[in-house]
């Protein structure tokens, strides 16, 4: 009932304005909320974390307390303001502005592909190392540009596709919801000594949101590019991945375009080997570009099929 009512209720233009201010203005350069969540996110780690002497049990409780203190007022002041008629809808296409990033995530990858054109691997490698946080310092061509391929298809879905997800489900307070909870499991959901215990809620309420869009998203990947070999690599590869979630959108992304992804990676000075994904050629500078079109046609699929449900919702009049 949520989502045919926010459907039919100014949803369609509130999505298609906060991707059009979005693509004229891109994220903000200063002063993002998000980024000032995350600076209070590392107060209460501060508060909550406790001794180093704690016991797992109560590890996991503090991680919990504190996971439901950042986001329980925050998730209920944006129910709050989306209310008012006018001042509402404002609020909403601010808070889904603030909470897609489709402009940032293609600068950031065409920042890779213009150094690469240069010749400049050094430059390509600081450029790839602000979208991942594996070490790039080492990396050859074809790492830099697999490690951009996977970022640029992992974000499609956490800073576009789940977020319209969600504001579709829910309106501004899923949207909210979901954003800073991708975020804590950014800053939380580590499987390591400090963030095993501490970090679990956050990295399996993140798991939890994301479970529906990863497969909307995967499945929008799939019929946008090559769609049988997006659909092979989804089944036969997903399931090795360590994420319940990336998995799938990395795997139908790599094999929709038809590009090896995956294999070793070093993250916090240890090397990682993940299972491969995808098919064909390794990565190059070429399929950089081909994956930010691939993201881009996919966001005009969602916006397309949105509108449509919309206008399917606004002509059915049930019989009374």
């Amino acid at each position: 009932m949520q989502a045919a009512q926010l459907l039919n209720n100014l949803a369609v233009p509130t999505i298609l304005a906060a991707v059009l201010l979005d693509r004229l203005l891109g994220e903000p350069g200063r002063f993002h909320p998000l980024a000032g969540f995350g600076r209070l996110a590392q107060w209460i780690e501060k508060i909550f974390y406790g001794p180093a002497h704690v016991a797992s049990g109560m590890r996991y409780v503090r991680g919990i307390a504190a996971l439901s203190i950042l986001l329980i007022p925050l998730v209920a002041l944006a129910a709050l303001l989306q209310q008012p008629p006018i001042f509402g809808t404002l609020f909403s296409i601010v808070v889904l502005y603030l909470a897609i990033a489709p402009r940032s995530l293609r600068e950031h990858a065409e920042r890779v592909a213009r150094a690469f054109s240069a010749g400049d691997l050094p430059a390509a490698r600081q450029a790839v190392s602000m979208m991942v946080s594996r070490d790039t310092s080492h990396l050859d061509e074809e790492g830099v540009a697999r490690a951009t391929v996977e970022s640029v298809l992992e974000n499609g879905n956490d800073a576009i596709f789940a977020a319209l997800f969600w504001f579709v489900v829910a309106g501004a307070p899923g949207v909210v919801l979901y954003r800073l909870s991708n975020t804590l499991d950014a800053m939380w959901g580590y499987r390591n000594a400090r963030y095993d215990h501490f970090g679990w809620a956050a990295a399996r309420l993140d798991d939890v949101l994301n479970f529906i869009p990863a497969r909307l998203t995967s499945l929008s990947y799939a019929l946008v590019g090559h769609t049988r070999s997006a659909l092979r690599c989804w089944r036969l590869q997903a399931a090795a991945w360590e994420s319940p979630n990336a998995g799938p959108v990395m795997a139908a992304g790599a094999g929709a375009l038809r590009v090896q992804l995956g294999g070793a990676a070093i993250y916090h000075g240890e090397i990682s080997q993940r299972p491969p994904l995808g098919c064909g050629a390794e990565a190059s500078q070429a399929d950089i570009t081909r994956a930010v079109q691939l993201v881009r046609h996919t966001l005009y699929v969602w916006l397309a099929v949105i509108t449509l449900g919309a206008l399917f919702i606004a002509g059915w009049q049930p019989y009374a």
